[in-house]
């Protein structure tokens, strides 16, 4: 196949006295002349191959597979329940209240809703979305969102319930919003006014400030920051008495937290008192005061539950890496914590205090359980889901008993369940444009390249059954993620039924790096023990060849983000083993991921190639850096977005222009690359483009993958 050209300088830049080529640097510029050029080309090459009339029926199919309802995790607030929700022909999830009514809402029980905002009439083009809120104590007023394009950046809006309408109050220089209520305003997290720091750090040295409502952005106090610190990212809660704040500092995407409260008083809020420049940001009739140190050092995750009388709940993988919730005494904050719920060999996720209680979800075997307990840890009374799936997220409100949870699995979409009992039943009943009963969820365990047993979901299509007696192996398509302490757990994706009902099989590995089976598995795939990650993958890859299930060559991989990075890392790897590749908005680049948009809250997780002893590793496995010349690599679909502001557009474009580079005088490949536009990493995506970008990976699977039927292998 004929490529276009890239822009190549033969550029070699020595790194610690290894000269490392990095040819197509031109290419991290997105306004490069010459890098709009080659995009360009290389769109048109991609709709030349994809465009075809069967590309135009999976556009038609996946607009009946969207049409369901699809449900973010609620906010309780008294009688009402807001929560965002996409009915499948908006292109952006509408925010929603629910009146619950004075008994509660019921499992099983419809009451009334309406619409607060509705981001798709603000955007003809779909692309602003609602990307967070949290309404305050009384359910009259909610902070909302806004991004546009898939930014990470937002613009907080405040909604009066009973008005109907969307106050004046405007707050800017907003990423990864996290808001909490206090008296007539709320504390959130933002970032420096552009132009008030250098441009390289506008990105980073996160604050916590507070907004009175009605107020221009200009009166708002800063509360904390971390002046010695860029890379820390803060949340904040606000304990149910309304005495306490609580600041929980995060480094970058680590789960490794240190934990501040500060004493909330009519008349008080806080600057960090190690701060003194923030003096002057406080207003001179409000009284200074000190942000005591909880648990400092960063060496474990630690999430505030609830609590209040200066009693507070956490749970945190301190000393137990499965987790356990731990109490906190304000009276005697020196005191090691007391164990409520000891740890156990499931891994907590989430908990919240309800009517009195705690309710827990965990994962046993990378999937959900759920279970409520006294406040002082007494036995567990196990809640009843569905069937296998992932809960998405916990509601509830110490003083109101009724519990929300969102629940999802590989079948049924993200629905909102009322915990009733000792049972979760959704509070209201949706139809579907397929029947779950015909698919069948299998879990099965394989051994990695150290002996390491690694879980894997196996979903295929009931009588299609791949690996059974007197049937034929099938094409898979394999995906994995194995960082972050994420974890991989069963989720709907309407576009999958596209693959399933043509007779192929979906596998879902739970590699280490994940969170799937506590912090230990994490750690174990982090960092100079990321090889560990891409063994586990490409073992999942040998295990479903070996064992009769997927038919030979043809085994799909796809992965997005550090998903890329996964997917790429291995078809570089064992290029060998793999019929077909999809690259979704890759880390690349390994030895520059960190001078882009918020990479450097990715150190901890990989390491720095600035740093000595961290460069041969992260070298050795970069996925743009070790393409070779001459190796015959398996056809690739590269997707990126050129406003992703999370996940730097560059590196993608660098790896699809070395691969095509290195295949280039071979008959290999197609590397094909997708750049969109009016999108980023993927939160946020107007519907339609989801839809555009699901017919591409799939016609090119379908094209690429499945040439040969099922019948003929």
């Amino acid at each position: 196949m004929k490529y276009p050209r890239a822009p190549n300088t033969a550029f070699v830049e020595t790194l610690h006295g290894v000269p490392v080529p990095d040819p197509f640097r031109t290419l991290e510029n997105a306004d490069d002349p010459a890098t709009r050029t080659w995009v360009d080309a290389e769109n048109a090459l991609t709709r030349q191959l994809l465009d075809t009339p069967h590309r135009e029926q999976l556009v038609a199919r996946l607009a009946e597979l969207h049409r369901v309802p699809r449900a973010s995790v609620p906010a309780v607030r008294g009688d009402r329940l807001f929560f965002t929700e996409n009915d499948g022909t908006w292109n952006q999830a509408v925010l929603y209240v629910q009146e619950a009514g004075g008994s509660g809402l019921v499992a099983g029980e419809t009451r009334s809703r309406r619409i607060l905002v509705d981001p798709n009439l603000l955007d003809a083009q779909g692309t602003t979305a609602i990307t967070v809120f949290e309404p305050d104590d009384t359910g009259d007023r909610i902070v909302y969102g806004l991004s546009l394009h898939g930014s990470d950046i937002q613009e907080l809006l405040i909604h009066d319930v009973g008005l109907g309408s969307t106050l004046p109050d405007r707050l800017q220089w907003v990423k990864f919003a996290s808001i909490a209520w206090w008296r007539d305003g709320f504390f959130y997290t933002r970032y420096p006014q552009p132009g008030s720091v250098p441009p390289e750090h506008e990105q980073y040295f996160c604050q916590v400030w507070f907004h009175r409502v009605g107020d221009p952005q200009a009166a708002d106090r800063l509360v904390y920051r971390r002046a010695d610190a860029p890379e820390i990212v803060f949340d904040v809660d606000v304990t149910p008495d309304g005495l306490h704040l609580v600041i929980t500092s995060r480094r970058g995407a680590s789960d490794d937290a240190e934990v501040h409260v500060v004493r909330l008083k009519p008349d008080t809020t806080c600057t960090n008192s190690a701060d003194v420049s923030a003096s002057s940001d406080v207003a001179s009739d409000v009284s200074r005061t000190e942000a005591i140190p909880i648990v400092t050092g960063f060496t474990s995750g630690w999430h505030f539950v609830g609590g209040d009388g200066g009693r507070l709940y956490f749970h945190t993988d301190a000393g137990a890496p499965f987790g356990r919730i731990v109490l906190i005494d304000l009276s005697r904050p020196s005191e090691t914590p007391a164990v409520i719920v000891a740890e156990s060999r499931d891994t907590i996720v989430d908990a919240v205090i309800a009517g009195g209680q705690l309710i827990i979800s965990s994962l046993r075997n990378a999937s959900s359980r759920l279970e409520r307990r006294s406040l002082d840890g007494g036995e567990p009374r196990e809640i009843a889901l569905p069937g296998l799936g992932t809960i998405v997220g916990l509601a509830g409100e110490a003083g109101r008993e009724r519990a929300f949870i969102t629940f999802t699995s590989f079948t049924t979409p993200p629905a909102i369940l009322a915990i009733d009992n000792d049972r979760a039943a959704p509070i209201e009943r949706i139809s579907l444009p397929f029947d779950p009963e015909q698919y069948v969820t299998e879990q099965v365990w394989y051994p990695s390249k150290d002996g390491t047993a690694i879980s894997l979901f196996l979903i295929e299509k009931k009588g299609q059954e791949s690996g059974q007696a007197a049937r034929r192996p099938v094409p898979f398509l394999l995906t994995g993620y194995g960082g972050f302490n994420i974890s991989l757990t069963p989720a709907f994706d309407p576009s999958d039924f596209l693959w399933l009902d043509a007779g192929r099989a979906m596998a879902v590995a739970n590699l280490r790096g994940g969170g799937e089976y506590g912090d230990a598995w994490h750690k174990a795939g982090m960092r100079e023990r990321k090889q560990n990650v891409f063994d586990d993958f490409i073992a999942a890859a040998e295990w479903l060849k070996t064992s009769g299930r997927a038919a030979p060559g043809r085994i799909a991989i796809e992965g997005g983000s550090n998903g890329g990075l996964l997917v790429g890392a291995c078809v570089v790897q064992r290029p060998d083993l793999f019929g077909a590749v999809v690259c979704r908005v890759p880390v690349a680049d390994m030895l520059r991921y960190h001078l882009f948009t918020v990479g450097r809250f990715w150190i901890p997780e990989y390491g720095c190639a600035d740093v000595a002893d961290d460069f041969p590793y992260l070298h050795r496995y970069s996925p743009y850096h070790q393409v070779k010349d001459g190796v015959a690599y398996p056809p690739t679909l590269v997707m990126t977005a050129d406003t992703d502001d999370r996940v730097a557009p560059g590196m993608a474009k660098k790896f699809a222009a070395r691969l095509q580079d290195a295949v280039s005088a071979m008959d290999a490949g197609p590397i094909l690359l997708r750049v969109e536009t009016r999108a980023g990493h993927g939160a946020g995506k107007p519907i339609k483009k989801q839809i555009d970008e699901q017919a591409d990976l799939y016609e090119f699977l379908f094209s690429y993958l499945t040439r040969t039927s099922v019948s003929e292998q």
